[in-house]
């Protein structure tokens, strides 16, 4: 797992955002299920190994259940969402799924005993649910990874996701995605993220 911290950081600049606590949920919170069901995906594709293309098919379905995907394009657009034509918003969702996917499969790409633990403290923040996490590696530091949650219609679904508590990964991409669109528009945003997607074909 050599690339594995790589899946929170990306290649934009980072974006810090604190994420306070506010209230704390019950252990048995409806949110943590969903992050459960990601860490223990994220565990079976570094098992799995092969190619990237082969843990993308492992990772794939996971990742469709645990994010709302559509919903963290647009998050990850910004104000310049509203202003796009349909045929163009459905064209970044799919491009940013294709991403997603490819992302996670190229940096999630080995396991060497690594261990997810789900804190049972769920914070509440507005509508939203914060459901923490640590990565624990042997023989190396520990990583804290939340996830942010929101209630729709296929249940609690992940919206974002904090490296150290701190780096929105929507909010990084926004800072990226966002001179893309400004100089380029909708297809160049497409091509920019369908080439980050193909860096992980190998």
């Amino acid at each position: 797992m050599n690339r594995l911290l790589l899946a929170i950081a990306l290649s934009a600049p980072l974006a810090s955002v604190a994420l306070p606590s506010v209230s704390l949920a019950q252990a048995a919170d409806p949110a943590v299920p969903t992050v459960e069901a990601l860490d223990a995906g994220l565990l079976r594709t570094m098992r799995a190994g092969g190619t990237a293309a082969s843990r993308g098919k492992v990772i794939a379905p996971v990742l469709d259940r645990a994010f709302d995907l559509p919903l963290m394009t647009r998050l990850a657009v910004g104000p310049e969402w509203v202003k796009l034509a349909p045929g163009d918003q459905q064209a970044l969702i799919d491009a940013f799924r294709r991403m997603t996917i490819a992302q996670y499969a190229r940096n999630f790409d080995g396991y060497s005993g690594e261990t997810i633990e789900v804190s049972p403290r769920v914070e509440s923040r507005g509508g939203d649910k914060v459901v923490r996490t640590t990565l624990k590696v042997p023989k190396g530091a520990s990583v804290a990874i939340a996830y942010r949650l929101r209630q729709g219609g296929g249940g609690w679904r992940i919206i974002d996701v904090f490296y150290n508590n701190a780096i929105s990964q929507i909010a990084t991409r926004r800072s990226d995605f966002g001179t893309v669109l400004q100089t380029g528009g909708a297809k160049a945003l497409v091509a920019r993220m369908n080439a980050i997607a193909a860096k992980g074909d190998k």
